[in-house]
C-alpha cells in the first residue's frame, strides 16, 4: 500500500478547534475519513485555536485535545503540542509530560494565535534548548525569516521545519536558509505548491531529504496536495521520501 504522511495539519474533536473559512469537515469523523478517502495514511499536526497567550491553561487544553484525538485515531494521528512564550518553566514541564505520553513533535506553532511575536522571544529559548536536548522536532508557522533564521542558527541541533513555502521571493528566502543550516526543514502545505514546478525548484536546489509533504487541512484542500506531488517532475525516490520517508525518520517511525 502506498504510504502518505501529512506532517502538518490540525484536527479537531470540538468545533471550536475547527479552523478554516467554510466549516467544513462536519466532526471530527469526516476529518479523518476526507484524508484517508484522498490518500493519506498518516499526519501529525497541532489543535488550535486562538488565545491572548496571558495564561497557560488553554495550552494544556489543546494538547490535551490532541491526545485525546491520538486515542481515537491510534496509529493514524501523531500528535504535535504546543509551548508558549512567557512561560518557559511551564513549557518545559509539558514537554515532559506530551513525552510521556509519546508524542514526538512540538507544534505546528502560530505564534500570531497564541500571543507572541517572535520564535526568539528569551522566555522561548530555554524551551528551545531543552527541545533540542530532547531531540524533539519543530514546526513552525513561517513568520519573519530573520527571526526563523536565528533560531536555526542559535540551536543546530534542533530540526526546525518551516511550514509554506510561500511564493517564488519567500521560497527562495527559506532554501538560502537551509543551505545554510542543515537543522532547516521546509514543509509544502500552503502556497506555493500550487505554483507548477516549485516542488521540482527545490528539490533541485536543496534536495528531497528536507522536504516535507503536508495539507495544512482543513484549511487547504488534501486532495490538491496530493495531485501536485504526484505530477511533478522529481523522481520515484524523491517522491516516496517526501510523500512520508522524511516525516517518519524525523518522528523516529522507521
Amino acid at each position: 500500500m502506498r504510504k502518505i504522511f501529512d506532517f502538518h495539519l490540525h484536527p479537531f474533536i470540538d468545533l471550536k478547534d475547527r479552523i478554516g473559512s467554510y466549516a467544513a469537515p462536519a466532526s471530527a469523523e469526516a476529518f479523518v475519513a476526507h484524508l484517508k478517502k484522498v490518500g493519506i495514511t498518516a499526519c501529525a499536526g497541532s489543535v488550535i485555536h486562538r488565545i491572548d497567550g496571558t495564561d497557560f491553561a488553554p495550552i494544556r487544553e489543546m494538547n490535551d485535545q490532541a491526545l485525546r484525538f491520538r486515542d481515537l485515531h491510534p496509529d493514524f494521528y501523531y500528535p504535535g503540542m504546543h509551548v508558549l512564550a512567557g512561560f518557559p518553566d511551564e513549557s518545559i514541564q509539558e514537554i515532559d509530560r506530551m513525552r510521556a505520553e509519546g508524542v514526538k513533535l512540538i507544534g505546528e506553532l502560530v505564534p500570531y494565535s497564541m500571543g507572541y511575536k517572535e520564535y526568539m522571544h528569551p522566555s522561548l529559548q530555554p524551551v528551545w534548548e531543552y527541545a533540542e536536548k530532547m531531540q524533539m522536532p519543530v514546526s513552525i508557522h513561517s513568520m519573519d525569516l530573520t527571526d526563523m533564521e536565528k533560531l536555526v542558527a542559535a540551536y543546530p541541533k534542533l530540526t526546525v521545519v518551516m511550514a509554506h513555502p510561500g511564493e517564488f521571493a519567500s521560497l527562495q528566502q527559506k532554501l538560502e536558509v537551509m543551505k545554510k543550516h542543515r537543522n532547516a526543514y521546509l514543509d509544502i502545505c500552503g502556497t506555493g505548491l500550487f505554483r507548477y514546478n516549485m516542488l521540482s525548484y527545490t528539490v533541485k536546489a536543496i534536495g528531497a531529504d528536507r522536504v516535507l509533504f503536508a495539507t495544512d487541512f482543513p484549511t487547504c484542500n488534501a486532495a490538491m496536495q496530493v495531485a501536485a506531488v504526484d505530477y511533478e517532475d522529481i523522481t520515484p525516490a524523491d517522491r516516496e521520501a517526501i510523500f512520508h520517508g522524511n516525516a517518519e525518520r524525523l518522528l523516529g517511525l522507521k
